[in-house]
């Protein structure tokens, strides 16, 4: 097996790869038309985002077995093309769950208890305690959309509070002790808190929107670590400042680009952004909720023992 990284791991990929007896090679800055002239060399290929891997690229690679993403979604990736050709796709959701869970509920704290804020005011020589008064989790719904392995990783993290969860999914029977099941009109209704952690997909773009707000019974706080295509901006703004929403953590914004490692499609920073940033109700972080010293070696081990079930 001869093996292509394109984007730098943890080294504990290669040095695995390379005790199954995987002759494993790193390009980490040609072009992608580069790279596709080199791709019929190659059994595996091991990406996070630098690239997507459409028609295109893979017809070029002829000899290709395996994609291995290092990341918990293949939206980079035509999976149904890749499926056709018989490429065995492996992502890795299993490896950041844990982080995910740990950052959602982190956002969700600092939210209620307006953290970002008092620490900003106190080292401005601000003292305000009253306006800092923080709100308290125990007795609320949350209703999580999306129970994968990051929708029970931050379930699990909900153990300790004294919350009712609640989870909508497009698929039947995944509730577990953790989170009971409900269909969406139960979730609208009873909602305190929604957290998303959905894939994109054609069902998920765009589908926290006006009407999909409209629809709670009551006004919400919204985290979202999943991706930032799943929530329109300009309605999440509208919905703050009626207050519909009454705070948003986002770990992923809709103007990312692909790669995930720089903000915006295009130079223009969207009026939109420019209300996230100036509101103390909003709390952001750059596409980190899986992004832990720990994940990184977990990632790379879920592709690794992905692959070596699959070959070897």
């Amino acid at each position: 097996m001869r093996v292509l990284h394109l984007d730098i791991n943890h080294p504990l990929i290669i040095e695995q790869f390379n005790a199954l007896g995987f002759k494993n090679d790193e390009d980490y800055t040609a072009s992608k038309k580069e790279i596709e002239e080199k791709l019929h060399l190659y059994d595996g290929i091991i990406i996070r985002s630098r690239f997507t891997i459409d028609k295109t690229f893979l017809d070029k690679a002829t000899n290709l077995k395996f994609i291995g993403r290092l990341g918990a979604g293949l939206e980079n990736i035509d999976t149904a093309y890749a499926k056709q050709k018989g490429v065995f796709l492996a992502s890795a959701p299993e490896g950041n769950r844990n982080a995910v869970g740990e950052h959602a509920l982190g956002m969700l704290l600092a939210l209620f208890n307006k953290l970002n804020t008092a620490d900003k005011e106190v080292r401005s020589g601000k003292w305000d305690r009253e306006g800092n008064r923080g709100v308290e989790l125990d007795g609320l719904t949350v209703g999580i959309i999306g129970y994968g392995n990051m929708g029970k990783a931050f379930a699990k993290k909900l153990r300790g509070f004294d919350v009712d969860v609640i989870c909508y999914d497009i698929l039947g029977g995944v509730g577990n002790e953790d989170a009971r099941q409900v269909g969406i009109l139960e979730l609208q209704q009873r909602t305190d808190v929604l957290c998303l952690h959905v894939p994109q997909t054609e069902l998920t773009i765009g589908m926290i929107n006006k009407d999909f707000i409209s629809k709670f019974h009551k006004p919400f706080w919204i985290i979202n670590t999943a991706r930032g295509k799943c929530i329109k901006t300009t309605d999440l703004v509208e919905a703050l400042e009626e207050k519909k929403i009454l705070g948003a953590g986002l770990d992923v914004l809709e103007y990312e680009k692909t790669s995930f490692e720089n903000m915006f499609v295009n130079t223009n920073m969207p009026e939109a952004f420019q209300y996230l940033i100036n509101s103390d109700k909003v709390l952001l972080s750059p596409h980190v909720a899986g992004w832990t010293v720990e994940s990184k070696i977990k990632l790379a081990q879920t592709i690794v023992d992905k692959v070596k079930a699959k070959f070897c």
